[in-house]
């Protein structure tokens, strides 16, 4: 039996994981992470990194944050604790659903996990207090070609659940997309 269901979404490679937990009287263990089982959907890229975030408040936005070639990543994104809406854009130059966004509800419990690649843009907001996410990454964190783009960009028109209450300084800076914006180029 496979630890991972996976499904796609309208968003070419863009992926949910459904994790398969093997329970008994003391309670469960479901494996977040398997190379092995993963490596077609990582082209081969192992993880490099693995970030743990606590979002404090309710309605509060993280992102949408991305790198740039030649250190663009695939994340997989899961929800340690409590609940949270869950949203990748589509930056890929040239794709079908430029522009477009798909957005899944991590939660604690629900045993779900986001397969983010690379040229997409990723972002959440919270929706219960004390929110902890983990995120792996194929890529180490280069400061000079990290990318944002505003999670309020009418370009973009997300539709956040909740409103939002509040936000980084860095990330209500972050640009809004320009109309000669073409993509990132992978």
């Amino acid at each position: 039996m496979s630890n991972f269901i996976l499904n796609g979404t309208p968003l070419k490679n863009l992926q949910t994981i459904t994790h398969q937990n093997s329970k008994d009287s003391r309670g469960y263990l479901h494996r977040l992470f398997c190379q092995k089982t993963l490596n077609n959907l990582l082209k081969e890229k192992i993880i490099r990194q693995v970030n743990r975030t606590l979002t404090k408040k309710k309605g509060a936005v993280r992102g949408l944050h991305f790198q740039y070639p030649p250190s663009a990543e695939t994340k997989i994104i899961s929800c340690i604790r409590g609940k949270a809406w869950d949203v990748a854009v589509d930056l890929r130059k040239g794709s079908s659903t430029f522009l477009h966004y798909h957005a899944e509800l991590l939660t604690d419990d629900n045993r779900r996990s986001y397969l983010i690649p690379e040229g997409f843009a990723h972002g959440f907001q919270t929706l219960t207090s004390d929110c902890e996410m983990l995120y792996f990454h194929t890529s180490d964190y280069n400061k000079d070609l990290e990318g944002a783009v505003n999670a309020v960009d009418p370009m973009i028109g997300i539709n956040w659940p909740q409103p939002i209450t509040e936000r980084s300084e860095r990330d209500s800076n972050d640009p809004m997309l320009s109309d000669d914006f073409q993509g990132i180029e992978l």
